[in-house]
């Protein structure tokens, strides 16, 4: 077991590892489009990338019925096994909408040999989940 500061330490050096292997401007909250988000996420016993949508239930409404009628070319050119979960609840019970992909293998921030397996597969999926959305923010955005 990791203490708090043991495990706030790994996760640190985790995220500095990969921002120094894989460098570059990844677009996360920066979409233009209200609520729409994408993320990373690596705890102790999972990886994934996500696209979340969490504004009101109107606009997330809205825009999960456009990312719904490009499910299909999403699945068929960028990201074949994705996942769409119209109701996701975080942990702390909020309801946002997500599509995502995780890593198919059990994994852990705190085991290092873990590490650079999660770090390219963030930077593959990431990139492909940004690649879809430059290509069709228009559709999504309007």
């Amino acid at each position: 077991m990791f203490s708090k500061e043991e495990s706030r330490l790994l996760r640190q050096e985790f995220w500095t590892s990969f921002g120094k292997s894989f460098p570059r401007k990844w677009i996360l909250y920066d979409t233009k489009i209200k609520g729409l988000s994408f993320k990373f996420h690596f705890d102790t016993k999972k990886a994934l990338v996500a696209l979340d949508l969490e504004d009101d239930l109107e606009n997330r409404i809205s825009c999960w019925e456009k990312l719904e009628s490009l499910q299909s070319i999403l699945r068929d050119d960028f990201i074949p096994n994705v996942i769409f979960e119209e109701e996701f609840y975080l942990e702390n019970g909020k309801e946002i909408s997500r599509l995502y992909l995780p890593l198919d293998r059990k994994v852990s921030i705190h085991n290092k040999n873990s590490w650079q397996e999660v770090m390219v597969f963030f930077n593959e999926t990431m990139g492909k989940f940004e690649a879809f959305f430059e290509d069709y923010r228009d559709i999504i955005k309007s």
